[in-house]
């Protein structure tokens, strides 16, 4: 009878583990569900909105500007912020506020990112902490689950003017 408990629970220990590491990897590499907080990425998601966030594109460097990205936050690496990628490393962006009279523009050092809110009055982006470094990245969001009335993949940024060719 110990011998049978013991077998049942070495079993389930060893199934719990395998499966742990099979989701694991799932949410790991593949990707996962977000709930969205804040309203620096408004009107493209608001507060509350989940997504559905792939982590492929980071492992092949396949980000580019216009993606939504979710990201170790800068300033607190337990959190996470989802933000516009911007400028790509060696892109020339405009750091100043869209309230600023005179602009300011600087180039993405090699091997980080330029991020921007949506939201470009309420949002603590790159204009304050800089450029983020590629390896902050954790995922790609690219299709909004809820609310239903707004499923589907998301649409370009209404700041798209921000985006600057050279």
């Amino acid at each position: 009878m110990l011998r049978n408990a013991l077998g049942k629970t070495f079993r389930f220990l060893g199934y719990t583990v395998q499966y742990g590491c099979i989701a694991h990897c799932a949410f790991e590499y593949l990707g996962g569900v977000v709930v969205c907080s804040g309203p620096s990425m408004e009107p493209t998601i608001q507060n509350s909105d989940i997504v559905f966030s792939e982590n492929l594109s980071r492992h092949f460097y396949c980000i580019r500007k216009g993606d939504i990205v979710i990201v170790k936050s800068p300033n607190d690496p337990k959190s996470n912020i989802c933000k516009r990628v911007i400028g790509l490393e060696g892109d020339k962006v405009c750091t100043s506020n869209p309230s600023d009279f005179l602009k300011s523009h600087s180039y993405v050092p090699k091997g980080h990112v330029w991020l921007e809110g949506d939201n470009l009055r309420n949002s603590t982006d790159s204009r304050y902490y800089g450029p983020v470094p590629y390896g902050l990245i954790r995922g790609r969001i690219w299709l909004k689950i809820w609310p239903l009335n707004d499923f589907g993949f998301l649409r370009a940024s209404p700041n798209g003017h921000r985006f600057l060719d050279d």
